[in-house]
């Protein structure tokens, strides 16, 4: 078992963050240099963590630079509400970072690798690096954009359409950060926290995903998702790549 926040450096080299911020502009070597140093030092939380916690008032925003985590809201009832899967490249918590406490629950679904991102080095980082500002609030936006997508699968889609919508956007995210490819992705999610994500009952999703994989659509099995028409899935899901701002680097 990965030992809880121990605290490690990255010595070189970009990760999944900077290509998803390179994305919307090119980033010379001064500015990943900044991001690198914004990078450091970085904390390992176990699988199963929470890295945050609902009306915790000393949070902090993270970046996530390896691993899945998510971001949910717990019911009375002891159900849950995932809001976001997050995946390497991803913010943790960024929303709610100048609010007085966390407005939600972050757990590490994987071990996870972190930075910790206070309101002050964003200051400082955005004084001195404005293009890096602007990649930033890019990377926030098109955040919002995906919550937004999910309320509608939520409130508009059925279960069929909303899972093959979900396993399509992140096969998307996916491939920008180079982790996957046309054909599909790994994908740690158990059944368990992806019908939490679909806000669907474990036994309706089982069926949905049986009907993915007799219709030819698309296989989840063990750990894996393979896109078999990912075409005829779009279609389904009225899937549109637009709403996450990827250019070309996701449509192939």
């Amino acid at each position: 078992m990965i030992p809880y926040e121990l605290k490690w450096t990255m010595k070189s080299g970009s990760d999944a963050f900077s290509r998803k911020l390179g994305t919307y502009l090119p980033l010379d070597a001064d500015e990943l240099g900044i991001l690198q140093r914004l990078a450091n030092p970085r904390t390992i939380f176990s699988a199963g963590r929470e890295i945050a916690q609902e009306g915790q008032n000393d949070h902090a925003a993270y970046i996530l630079h390896d691993g899945w985590a998510c971001s949910y809201k717990r019911l009375h009832d002891g159900g849950r509400q995932v809001i976001n899967i997050q995946i390497p490249g991803d913010f943790l918590g960024l929303r709610s970072l100048l609010l007085r406490s966390s407005d939600q629950n972050l757990v590490a679904l994987t071990p996870v690798e972190v930075s910790q991102v206070y309101p002050e080095r964003l200051l400082e980082m955005f004084s001195t690096a404005p293009r890096l500002a602007m990649a930033w609030l890019w990377a926030a936006s098109r955040d919002e954009a995906m919550i937004v997508e999910h309320l509608v699968s939520l409130g508009r889609r059925d279960a069929l359409a909303r899972t093959a919508h979900f396993f399509l956007e992140l096969g998307a995210r996916m491939k920008l950060i180079e982790r996957g490819t046309a054909d599909g992705y790994a994908c740690p999610l158990s059944q368990s926290m992806l019908a939490d994500a679909l806000g669907i009952t474990a036994i309706h999703l089982n069926r949905v995903l049986r009907q993915l994989r007799e219709s030819g659509l698309l296989v989840f099995r063990d750990s894996t998702v393979t896109f078999l028409d990912r075409k005829r899935l779009a279609e389904i899901a009225d899937f549109d790549l637009s709403y996450l701002d990827h250019g070309t680097a996701a449509k192939d």
